[in-house]
């Protein structure tokens, strides 16, 4: 072995090169506030081993790379732990790099001869937080997307070039597949490779004029093996098992998160996304730039920032000085502390914002029921995953109930989102709040909340923010036995979820029901049973799929008994039979996808309501929404997604 290793030491000088290593000198022996440099080059060493593994299977497209990254996440033996440490490092290098400055700008080894060795301390600095913006955006999900194009917006004020800036960046006019791959070039590429230069030339500098400007003497000089190389080697494990804590996390404390770094939806231009925040390293600019609005954001983006990076990069240069290195010392605590204080207040007031709030629990909400989709049967679309959510009823269907249908109806009384519909009411002369509450059928407590009042507020306002009241049916449940039992229950039939908002209140089919149904024998009670059964049964319902199935006989005869005139339904309605002289909606299919979809386009056809259509509008034959519109509702209110089998 001896003779291999001669050998080898012959041709490649490794024992020379250890030793320069491991014996380096230093001043006032091992200390624990030198082992910030030898954790970042652990991190670093991490960050490249872990992100030249992901490299492997990512796809950097802008159809591409969403999936892949989900692949990884949920696929990929082990996915999910490399990107989770590869996330979660990057978050503690910065952390690390800010404690690596304070000690040495505390320590004064920024002091010649090493201001160049500081000036590249600063470049790596811009470095990594660079690395960390570009791979903000690599997953391509919503939260990268818009979070990436709130922070490339400040390029385009930057006087004179800032729109060409801006749009060499983002690769174009608009954020899309070229600057994904700019993106990425960048962050794995061009970047790195700065990295690695800046890193060799700050070491190499580092160990020609030693750790610290100062010569303490408290201790002796020591080399840099054992101890100190001890000291390096505990932090390093330190620095590992934060990362390992905050990857399990989840599972530690059964948040429900997944585990490893969070996968938001696919990136959609065409949805807005309002969760989105930059990661928790760029917070307090974020809250800063909200003391520079309309036309003042260059003075927070860019003049600020400039001068204090200014002042930071003069900093070699100023602490020749005794004072002037009491001045820096001073400002860096100062900036900390302003950084700390800026980051808390944005996340306090994100947790006190209730709009906030609810939009990441949406994002959330969406992030789960596109793995749900991507793990269905037919997979993810060769058009990219973004289909999923666009293509999804239980996604798409709330939110076009609730911008299209919820003014006159609600869905478990609600607009489909959660919400009750809000319209503007000018306040009349002399009308008081509690005027106000009782006429729009709120508590004054409600209408003060919603208006943002004080509960002690007695003044007159001109106008206030109220509840749009309901006026058409309730369309949870539409269809189903418990919907029709409901319309056909002499109590609940003129109320608001069904006729009690609509000129119908005093038609025929309440009359009917309020008169001559309240009024029937149990025998006849129990043959309306059979007919809410069977035309219920006409829907299709996939909820009540197995129940219609084992009813069959009950639906037949229920069948037989609408089609009769014991009932009196075709009285009005039509039904499996044509009918000119009907005048109330065609029963045949009723709830079915197609008798939906015909519906919400034309309710005015004579196959349903005619000229006696209440205030609905023909969605379709108005060109209101198109046919894939009305399908996701249709598919929505009928309950027609895919939901993941329950293990």
């Amino acid at each position: 072995m001896k003779v291999l290793l001669d050998w080898l030491d012959r041709r490649t000088g490794y024992r020379r090169i250890i030793e320069y290593s491991l014996y380096e000198n230093i001043p006032g022996g091992a200390r624990w506030r030198y082992v910030w440099g030898s954790t970042l080059v652990f991190c670093l060493v991490v960050q490249f081993i872990t992100g030249l593994v992901l490299w492997m299977s990512y796809s950097p497209s802008s159809q591409t790379a969403w999936e892949s990254v989900y692949y990884i996440q949920n696929e990929m033996n082990g996915g999910w732990l490399l990107r989770g440490i590869h996330h979660f490092t990057a978050s503690v290098m910065n952390v690390l790099l800010v404690l690596h400055l304070m000690q040495v700008v505390v320590d004064g080894a920024y002091r010649a001869p090493r201001e160049i060795n500081f000036w590249f301390g600063l470049g790596l600095l811009q470095l990594v937080l660079a690395l960390s913006l570009t791979g903000y955006l690599l997953p391509w999900d919503q939260k990268g997307y818009w979070a990436t194009k709130v922070a490339t917006n400040i390029m385009g004020i930057v006087p004179g070039i800032g729109a060409a800036l801006q749009r060499l960046v983002i690769g174009g006019p608009d954020y899309g597949h070229h600057t994904l791959t700019r993106f990425f070039a960048l962050h794995a590429g061009v970047l790195p490779a700065c990295v690695v230069a800046l890193l060799v030339w700050h070491i190499f500098l580092f160990r020609r004029h030693g750790i610290t400007a100062k010569d303490p003497k408290r201790k002796p000089a020591e080399y840099f093996w054992p101890d100190q190389v001890l000291k390096d080697a505990v932090a390093c494990l330190a620095v590992l098992a934060t990362v390992l804590f905050l990857v399990l996390r989840p599972w530690m404390f059964h948040t429900g998160e997944d585990l490893g770094a969070e996968l938001a939806a696919p990136s959609d231009p065409s949805e807005t996304y309002s969760a989105a925040r930059p990661e928790w390293y760029f917070l307090f600019l974020f809250e800063f730039l909200k003391f520079f609005p309309g036309g003042t954001e260059i003075w927070g983006a860019i003049v600020i920032p400039g001068v204090i990076m200014l002042v930071i990069f003069l900093m070699p240069i100023i602490g020749r000085w005794n004072l002037g290195h009491r001045f820096n010392v001073g400002l860096s605590f100062s900036l900390l502390g302003g950084v700390l204080l800026l980051t808390f207040l944005a996340m306090t007031k994100d947790k006190r914002d209730p709009a906030f709030k609810a939009a990441v629990e949406e994002a959330r909400r969406q992030a789960g029921r596109v793995k749900v989709l991507a793990q269905s049967p037919s997979g993810i679309p060769r058009e990219g995953a973004v289909t999923l959510l666009r293509n999804d009823p239980l996604t798409q269907g709330p939110k076009l109930f609730a911008k299209n249908c919820a003014g006159c109806h609600r869905y478990d009384g609600h607009d489909g989102l959660g919400n009750l519909p809000v319209t503007s009411y000018t306040v009349k002369t002399n009308e008081t709040l509690a005027d106000v509450a009782r006429l729009h059928s709120m508590t004054e407590q409600a209408l003060m909340a919603l208006n943002h009042l004080p509960m002690n507020h007695a003044g007159m306002i001109e106008e206030l923010k109220v509840y749009e009241p309901q006026s058409a049916s309730d369309l949870r449940n539409f269809a189903s036995r418990g919907w029709l039992a409901g319309l056909l229950d002499a109590q609940r039939v003129d109320s608001l979820p069904y006729f009690g908002g609509t000129k119908f209140k005093e038609g025929k089919m309440v009359k009917f029901v309020k008169k001559d149904v309240a009024g029937f024998s149990p025998d006849q009670k129990e043959q309306l049973k059979n007919v809410i059964a069977a035309l219920s049964a006409e829907a299709g319902l996939n909820s009540q799929h197995n129940l219609d199935q084992r009813d069959a006989t009950l639906i037949n005869a229920g069948k037989t008994l609408i089609a009769g005139e014991s009932m009196r339904c075709t009285e009005c309605h039509q039904f499996h039979k044509p009918d000119e002289d009907t005048t109330a909606p065609d029963l045949t299919g009723f709830g079915s996808r197609d008798w939906l979809i015909d519906f919400i386009s034309n309710p005015a056809h004579a196959r349903f309501y005619g000229k006696r259509n209440d205030r609905m509008p023909a969605f379709g034959e108005d060109k209101v929404l198109d046919d894939h519109a009305i399908g996701l509702i249709a598919d929505w209110l009928r309950g027609d997604w895919y939901e993941a089998p329950r293990p």
